[in-house]
């Protein structure tokens, strides 16, 4: 047994780390059969499959066809649903377009608050088939209702679904229902459906203006199956530039909810490869496992009081779905554990089993394995984009090799691990070694108390270490016994943590696999007791090296693109018309075949003028090439109004399309304040009255058109003493169908690059003011 006692060890934390992946979502069967009163997956891919086949960004033709299809399957449900038609503005983005949303209701048999379930239809121009983002959702709830109305139970809780339109041009659709439908005055509560993704587990992300735990037991009383879920997940998505449809029902409307989203393969998000085929069938049953058990608890429950007086930190841990418990035991459970700690020491000396010199020489290698993992990753993650520099075009970060990338760090980094600590664990029970990460982890959990509370149950960890060390110190037994009990109080940590190592460089992209290495620092830190009892360390540390270069070799295999891994790329045309000139330009960092027959062998590197709108991730065209002019008209523009009241100065702009357009951008190119800004007589959002927008340099306004809009109407008033400098961006999505332009198309290894405007006819023009 003592011989074979490390190798139980380390299957057992194999099996851990599998079943904390495992654990997060169900498996799928396609041909389950299943009741009329249950969610079919086979139903709803139907749906995915129609809804899916061309990309339907708002004002395309085909999103009419998805509008048309949706309307029409939910009055197969017996429902009435209605189409809400409203301009909306969004502050954040100045984005603007005339929204059309999806709404039916299924009325309930009390006056109480109502339900919502919500997702979006549009998909993200102009060539994702947002099949994830958000056709998983659209399906979720339509064979959700389908699945509960055939129960033939009337709800106490009306229940509104809102499918919204142009949620991908800034939550756009949201805002019209929250700012103009009566029926967001009575809403209780939202469960949205979203995607950043098209595989992978789906989070719970709650969204209220006051605190959580009533949210939170409510969500665990709906006994989710598959609850995927910890506190610090919805602080680091209010830190990206990401918000959803839901964030406006809070913000707007003081609405509490609950978002439902998945990350997995990020690197089909807004892109032409978001497609039916790509969309993981577990993940979808995951969303419906949400939808099914939290409809069917909500539209019962009292929605009238979500909000209460306390926070609760929560995570997942083994065997209990989701661990919390409130804010006011985060500084007794840290208090405790440093009590704790100064106790353990106490007697760990006054025993012998620990020294003060082994104590502080611990220090030496965790300090030296923070510094060369977390520094290690950075730098060869830079290294690994100058040998690769086409993973630059990829702008959300996520490769379609991301997740090689993301294991041969990790057994990089493990295996440097094992040999900064080699020299340290000769003779070494781990028990000196084990204080080091524990202050660390104490010191990370004192600056979570202080600044990031959502992070607290980091302190969990730290009380199994801490019993682990108490073994170590109080009971004399085998080596064997002691493997055994160290590997046993490990498992919460590798079931919270494993799957967190993972989520941070897909969601966040690949420049972040620093945080896996820092994760992975911190519990190798706690699991010392448990490595130094392997007496045979030297083939295991063989086995990750060569792991490490197997995985790096595969991830350069895998780095070029083919038909299932598309390259994006981009390409746009450019008329200046006031400079009479034109150009090619992309986004591109590598240009390719596709677009060297725009650009040449050698294109001018950077951008040729300041115009332009940049793309979501703050990127400007890389190349451009001037090229001959083509008959573009550009719209009309007329000032029906030029007046001067007190200081202010009100202009009234109608501006004619005399081409088919999809979007419109006024272009600041010097700095301007704007008192009031409206488009189609919808005007921005002001605080106060006093309140004015600033834009030092580019985008005002843009407005994506739809089939209601034959002109467009801009309002706004400046200082009687401002010199406007602005120009008018006309962009039309059509340059591939173009007869002015003979174009080889892209290869079937190619996509359109997404974030941009791209395979755009575009015209750039000063307003005359």
């Amino acid at each position: 047994m003592k011989k074979y006692a490390p190798i139980l060890s380390f299957l057992i934390i194999i099996s851990v780390i599998y079943w904390s992946f495992a654990d997060m979502k169900p498996s799928c069967s396609e041909n389950k059969v299943v009741s009329e009163t249950e969610f079919s997956i086979n139903n709803a891919l139907k749906n995915l499959k129609e809804i899916s086949k061309t990309a339907h960004y708002t004002g395309s033709e085909d999103h009419l066809k998805v509008q048309n299809y949706i309307v029409n399957e939910l009055e197969k449900l017996g429902l009435q649903p209605e189409v809400q038609h409203q301009v909306a503005i969004n502050n954040k983005w100045r984005a603007a377009t005339n929204t059309a949303n999806i709404i039916a209701t299924i009325k309930g048999s009390e006056t109480g608050k109502s339900l919502v379930l919500l997702t979006h239809y549009d998909s993200n121009p102009h060539s994702s088939l947002g099949a994830s983002d958000a056709g998983s959702g659209v399906v979720t709830i339509l064979e959700s209702v389908r699945a509960f109305l055939a129960q033939h139970k009337t709800p106490k809780n009306d229940i509104h679904i809102v499918i919204t339109d142009a949620e991908e041009l800034g939550l756009l659709g949201a805002k019209a229902f929250v700012d103009a439908h009566p029926l967001a005055k009575n809403i209780g509560l939202v469960l949205n459906f979203e995607a950043r993704g098209s595989g992978g587990p789906s989070y719970m992300l709650m969204e209220t203006n006051g605190k959580n735990s009533k949210l939170l037991s409510e969500f665990l009383k709906a006994k989710p199956n598959y609850p995927a879920a910890n506190s610090l997940m919805y602080s680091i998505y209010k830190m990206l530039p990401n918000d959803t449809d839901l964030t406006v029902f809070r913000e707007n409307g003081n609405i509490n909810g609950f978002n439902f989203a998945f990350i997995g393969d990020h690197f089909d998000y807004h892109t032409a490869q978001d497609s039916y085929e790509r969309l993981d069938r577990e993940t979808l049953l995951h969303q419906a496992d949400y939808l099914m058990t939290t409809l069917n608890y909500f539209a019962f429950s009292d929605l009238s009081n979500l909000d209460s007086s306390a926070d609760d930190v929560y995570t997942n841990f083994p065997f209990t779905k989701l661990l919390h418990y409130p804010f006011s035991w985060i500084l007794p459970l840290l208090i405790g554990a440093i009590i704790l700690l100064f106790i353990l020491l106490f007697f760990g000396i006054a025993l012998n089993k620990i020294t003060i010199k082994g104590m502080l020489k611990g220090f030496t290698p965790f300090t030296i394995s923070l510094v060369a993992c977390v520094g290690i990753s950075i730098l060869l993650w830079k290294g690994i984009l100058l040998i690769h520099p086409q993973y630059n075009d990829i702008l959300h970060g996520f490769t379609y090799n991301g997740y090689e990338y993301i294991t041969a760090f990790v057994l990089l980094n493990l295996w440097l691990l094992f040999k900064i600590y080699r020299p340290f664990l000769k003779n070494n029970t781990g028990t000196d070694l084990v204080i080091a990460p524990i202050i660390f982890w104490l010191i990370i959990n004192v600056l979570i108390f202080i600044y990031l509370k959502g992070a607290a149950y980091f302190i969990i960890p730290v009380y199994f270490a801490l019993i682990t060390l108490g073994v170590f110190i109080f009971i004399d037994s085998k080596r064997t016994t002691k493997i055994a009990i160290a590997t046993i109080l490990a498992i919460p940590m590798l079931f919270m943590f494993a799957p967190q190592i993972k989520m941070f460089p897909v969601g966040l992209g690949l420049k972040n696999l620093f945080i896996s290495g820092l994760f992975l620092v911190l519990i190798f830190g706690l699991m010392i007791p448990v490595f130094a009892s392997y007496k045979s360390r030297k083939t295991l540390v063989r086995l990750i090296g060569l792991s490490t270069v197997l995985f790096f070799a595969f991830a350069t295999y895998n780095s070029g693109f083919d038909e299932n891994k598309k390259k994006p790329n981009s390409i746009v045309f450019i008329s200046d018309i006031d400079a009479n000139q034109s150009y090619w330009a992309t986004y591109d960092v590598t240009p390719d075949n596709y677009t060297k027959q725009f650009l040449g062998d050698h294109p001018t590197k950077g951008n040729f003028t300041g115009t332009t709108s940049k793309s979501k991730y703050n990127t400007s065209y890389k190349f451009h090439k001037k090229t001959e002019n083509r008959t573009i008209i550009p719209s009309i523009i007329s000032k029906i109004k030029d007046t001067i009241i007190g200081d202010f100065r009100n202009i009234s702009l109608v501006i004619k399309p005399q081409r088919a357009l999809n979007k419109l951008e006024l272009i600041a190119n010097a700095p301007i304040t704007f008192n009031t800004i409206s488009v189609q007589d919808v005007y921005l959002d002001k605080k106060n009255q006093s309140d004015t927008f600033k834009v030092t340099r580019g985008t005002i306004l843009s407005y994506f058109l739809t089939a209601k809009d034959s002109v467009l109407k801009i309002d706004f008033t400046i200082n009687k003493n401002s010199i406007p400098n602005i120009s008018l961006v006309e962009s039309s999505f059509d340059l591939q169908t173009n007869p002015l332009f003979k174009i080889q198309p892209r290869t079937n290894e190619m996509m359109p690059m997404p974030f941009v405007t791209n395979d755009a006819v575009i015209t750039i023009q000063k307003l005359k003011l």
